[in-house]
């Protein structure tokens, strides 16, 4: 398979291994702390990726372009997985959080004009029937599991979905095309040095080793953060941040497929036809936009 077909399975692949990101919560949040848990993750992360940056002598790049990185780093790991891991484990229904970030697409394009970009009309309509899917998909989570929603656990979620819009834009402003490897590097040990300071003063960072927590941070090192966050970069690299954050709509309803095969969580009527409908808005979003607006 050439680079160019490939290309076009980016998103597709994108979005199956964003949404397994809830998965690992559930799954490890038991038995961790999450900035316990993201300590772990980012530190594992640095390991694997500066191995792969020495043996195969990845370039590095200028300390001005590395400052950028790292900014972008701490927005997009830990600002967004701070926030949300850290609202799930007060209490935050998953469903909820989803609904809140799963507003970023329209956040973005209230911001695209800070990188040049416009959204056309048509390209508006396919965002609000994005957000109206992602609704839909959870809406029975919201009037069955409405414990746990407060003024921390609302903000925490706002302040990811602001670090994942901002993060976003930033990236594709300002760090260009860098050699994945070592951009992963700078961008892990920026957000371990963030998160560092509110996992030891709000946290004993103690792991319970259980078979659930290891499988949950492997998944999340070798999957999630190597693979997840490299396609995001490249779809970053590769096309306008508007048609990148569109894709983050069909997130949630991948993500109550995911759960209802995995946790045997409902997946009603009124979730399928979310689904339908985000997906009709994300192509709207993305054909438009190869277009002249």
């Amino acid at each position: 398979m050439d680079f160019t077909r490939a290309v076009r399975f980016m998103p597709l692949a994108f979005v199956l291994l964003w949404a397994t990101g809830f998965v690992c919560a559930k799954l490890g949040l038991p038995h961790a702390g999450p900035m316990t848990f993201l300590l772990w993750r980012c530190g594992l992360v640095v390991l694997c990726m500066t191995a792969l940056a020495l043996l195969f002598r990845a370039p590095w790049p200028t300390w001005s372009r590395a400052k950028h990185i790292a900014v972008a780093g701490v927005l997009l790991q830990a600002g967004y997985l701070g926030g949300v891991f850290a609202a799930i484990s007060l209490g935050m229904p998953a469903g909820v959080t989803a609904l809140i970030v799963g507003l970023q697409p329209v956040l973005t394009a209230l911001l695209g004009p800070l990188v040049g970009e416009r959204v056309s009309l048509k390209q508006w309509l396919g965002l609000g029937l994005g957000a109206a899917g992602v609704v839909l998909v959870v809406w029975d989570k919201l009037h069955l599991h409405l414990t746990g929603i407060g003024w921390a656990t609302v903000a925490l979620t706002v302040l990811a979905l602001t670090s994942i819009t901002l993060g976003t834009l930033y990236q594709k402003r300002y760090c260009g095309a860098n050699d994945l490897r070592t951009q992963s590097v700078i961008q892990f040990v920026a957000a371990f040095a963030v998160l560092l300071p509110f996992g030891m003063a709000f946290e004993t960072l103690q792991v319970v080793w259980a078979r659930d927590f290891i499988i949950a941070l492997a998944w999340s090192v070798l999957v999630l953060s190597l693979g997840s966050i490299s396609l995001l970069l490249l779809l970053i690299r590769q096309g306008a941040v508007t048609q990148v954050a569109s894709l983050f709509y069909l997130v949630p309803p991948v993500t109550a497929i995911m759960a209802y095969f995995m946790f045997d969580e409902r997946l009603g009527a009124t979730a399928l036809a979310g689904l339908v409908v985000a997906m009709v808005g994300v192509a709207l979003v993305v054909h438009v936009g190869k277009k002249p607006v």
